[in-house]
């Protein structure tokens, strides 16, 4: 097993490891990328801001996946019953619009707050754009905080 970790740990494996990840976490499957790309940074120190960009990079493109599936959602049960749907437990989330999306590195709602936005009709490109400074900073601080409390490089 650790022979497999240093060789997706490698730079030309690594960082598609960290993105295939974040991207997969990024949508309703039970996964998390905090231990892949903290893991990247351990073995190879280089490659922090690489992996941090790499990362927010692919989760905000899974939570686009997540928004468009949101909107397919509403679409589809939409045209099921014959007329609109009304989601009133959700009209505070109408209010803030797509600002919500920064709020997408949470986690437990982070990821389904994505879909709720696709499924509210809110607007894809600020979302993305919300959901991405979100995603970033969440990564940079987890990272962050990772590294303060184990330092040092891991022993090959």
């Amino acid at each position: 097993m650790h022979q497999l970790l240093q060789w997706l740990a490698l730079p030309q494996f690594g960082l598609s490891t960290v993105f295939v990840v974040s991207f997969v976490s990024a949508t309703l499957l039970p996964l998390g990328s905090e231990p892949a790309v903290f893991g990247l940074i351990k073995i190879n120190p280089e490659l922090f801001w690489p992996a941090i960009l790499v990362a927010t990079v692919a989760n905000t493109l899974g939570g686009g996946v997540s928004w468009w599936m949101g909107l397919g959602a509403h679409k589809v049960v939409d045209k099921a019953r014959g007329y609109q749907t009304d989601v009133r437990a959700l009209n505070w989330l109408k209010r803030f619009g797509a600002k919500a999306c920064l709020l997408s590195w949470l986690p437990v709602v982070g990821d389904p707050l994505c879909a709720v936005a696709g499924w509210l009709k809110l607007p894809f490109w600020p979302c993305l754009a919300y959901m991405a400074v979100g995603k970033f900073f969440r990564y940079l601080f987890m990272t962050s905080v990772l590294l303060y409390f184990m330092p040092g490089q891991m022993a090959v």
